[in-house]
This record gives structure tokens, sequence and C-alpha cells, in this order.
């Protein structure tokens, strides 16, 4: 009697489903070596005993898995984080129980890029509130004064990982001043692609008129940008994140648009989200899209793609891709 096939269990997330009930495209890479299974989860809580005996996990976005989750898992060699930030994953938690922790770092950087720069336009030509005037049948400019002419702004980075420069190249091309700060990055990145570097987080908030966010969660970018920071920026100067909610504090932002503190913000991300009020809602001066800056048609083939293929090679012991926490999977032989 043959043993019984390795499971791959794809997480997906209850609230709002991302993937299809079939797995088609991660059936499509596995093939036979493995069962490939989807459960929707809000979170490790709702695992039951058979994902606790798979081999490997590929998790979408807001399912989180911690200390409980781990603990229970059998057989897992390897999960597989469906995109680049793995913030909802206990990694300490993964690495005591020997799972490797993966990620797609590289599906959707065009996608997050140009939907960062979308939303920088949006705020610097003033087009929702333009679009609003025009379908009352209206036809004043109200908020001529926040309308710039790009080659007069500095548009500042913060992270220049793939998404950063992708938007920085992006950002160049429109006729930007660029700079960005990045303390983990070697000298002369700047001098490769032609952009000013800031030493350190306090000078590039002083100088942009944009600031675009590019960095992961972590605990040294929680709260990166709360009242002492924005009170850096200027007045007149745009917010834009699609990176992770939390490394703005909302409250803090949101009270800044209020009072005119800042000319607006464009959020792809906010710290625990969705939006949690009407009049959250109503912020003024405030664009906000569906954690979406990731998504397109060709994007999710390719990061559901990758992570099917890091679940074959965790189920068939090959090397595993984009290893997060340090941890080396057991291979498909060991005990």
């Amino acid at each position: 009697m043959s043993a019984a096939k390795p499971l791959v269990a794809i997480i997906d997330w209850k609230t709002s489903p991302q993937g299809d009930p079939e797995s088609s495209i991660e059936r499509s890479v596995i093939g036979d070596a493995a069962e490939v299974r989807r459960y929707l989860c809000e979170s490790d809580a709702d695992f039951d005993e058979e994902v606790f005996g798979a081999d490997a996990l590929i998790v979408w976005h807001n399912a989180p898995v911690g200390e409980a989750g781990f603990a229970r898992l059998r057989n897992c060699r390897a999960l597989i984080r469906n995109g680049v930030g793995y913030d909802s994953i206990d990694l300490a938690a993964a690495a005591r129980h020997g799972v490797a922790v993966c990620n797609v770092p590289d599906y959707g950087t065009e996608e997050v890029a140009d939907h960062t720069i979308a939303l920088a336009m949006a705020l610097c030509r003033q087009l929702f509130p333009l679009d609003e005037e025009a379908k009352r049948l209206g036809w004043t400019i109200r908020v001529a004064p926040k309308m710039r002419r790009l080659r007069e702004l500095t548009f500042g980075i913060v992270g220049l990982g793939r998404i950063g420069t992708a938007t920085a190249l992006r950002a160049k091309a429109l006729g930007f001043r660029v700079a960005f700060h990045d303390p983990h990055l070697p000298n002369g990145i700047d001098k490769a692609i032609g952009i000013a570097r800031c030493r350190s987080l306090d000078e590039l908030l002083a100088q942009s008129d944009v600031l675009s966010l590019h960095c992961p969660l972590s605990e040294e970018t929680h709260h990166l940008i709360a009242e002492r920071e924005l009170a850096l920026l200027k007045p007149d100067a745009f917010l834009v994140n699609t990176a992770r909610g939390a490394v703005v504090k909302k409250d803090a932002l949101f009270a800044a648009l209020r009072e005119g503190r800042l000319a607006g913000a464009g959020l792809d991300v906010v710290e625990d989200e969705p939006l949690r009020s009407a009049e959250e809602a109503a912020t003024p001066n405030l664009i906000v899209t569906c954690h979406a800056a990731f998504c397109s048609v060709e994007a999710k083939i390719e990061m559901r793609s990758t992570s099917a293929r890091i679940a074959l090679a965790a189920v068939t012991g090959a090397p595993l891709e984009n290893v997060v926490n340090g941890v080396n999977a057991r291979s498909a032989t060991d005990g």
C-alpha cells in the first residue's frame, strides 16, 4: 500500500478570499507531488486537524499564524506567505518549531510602484476633488492652491528596496527631484540610479513634498511616521503609503489631515485595516484604496505560482527560496 501524499494547505482569508476554490494555479505547479486543499480561516485559531497535519502551508494576507498554531503543526516544513510582507507571521515561533517561513518578494513590484505613482499624481493634481466638482455640474477649481508642478517637487522615499527603487525611477521619469532614506543600504546606491540620499529620516521629511513609504513593518518601523515626524513635513506636503498600515500612526495622520497640518494622504494600507468608522472615512483630503496596490491579473498569477513552487520544494526536500527566518526546512525523508 503506497504512503499518503504530502498535503499543501492553502489558508485563504475567510473575510475576503483571494484565491479560487479549485486552487487551479497551485495545482498546476504542484501537480501530483502533493494533495492541494484550500481552507478559509481568519487565523490559526480556525485551523482543523487536517491543516495541523499539513506538510506545507501557503497563507494569504490577514490570516495570522502565531505560537499556538506553530505548536500544533506536526509535519510542516515550510510556511509560505502569499505576498511580500510577513508581519502577520510569528517568525520566532516558527523558528522554535523548525518551520521555515518564506515570502514572495519579487511579485507585483511594478503594480505597487504604479499604484504609488497613481496616488501621488491624484494628490498633486487633485483629481478626486476636481472629479467631484465636475460631477456636481460645476466648473470651479477650488483646489487650485494644492495643484503642483511636478518638476518643482521633491519626491521622498523611505526604503529603497525593489518597490522603492521602481517607484524612484518612475518618479524621476515624471520630473520629480527624488531623494531617499534607507539606513540599510551601502554607499553608492544613490549614484547608481541618480537620486539624492538623505542620511536621516528627519532630513528627508524636511524636504519632501511627497513622502512615499516602502519599508517592511517591524519593531524598527512600527509607527515610524507619528506625531513628531508628521510635524516635520511641510503643511502642503502629501503622504503616500503602499507598504504596511502600521508604519504610519493612523490617529496622528488623520488628526493632521483634519487640522490642516498636512495637505493630503494616499493610503493603500491603514493601521488596523480596513477603516473602522464613518468618521475615519470622512477624513478630509484622504484617498484610500483596499490594500490593492499589488493587484493585477498578472501579479496574482506570478505570486501564486511562486508560492506553489516553494511549497513543491518543501514537500520534495528541495532547497527553499526566500526564507526570512533563517530556518532550513527538514528534508522530505526526515522523521
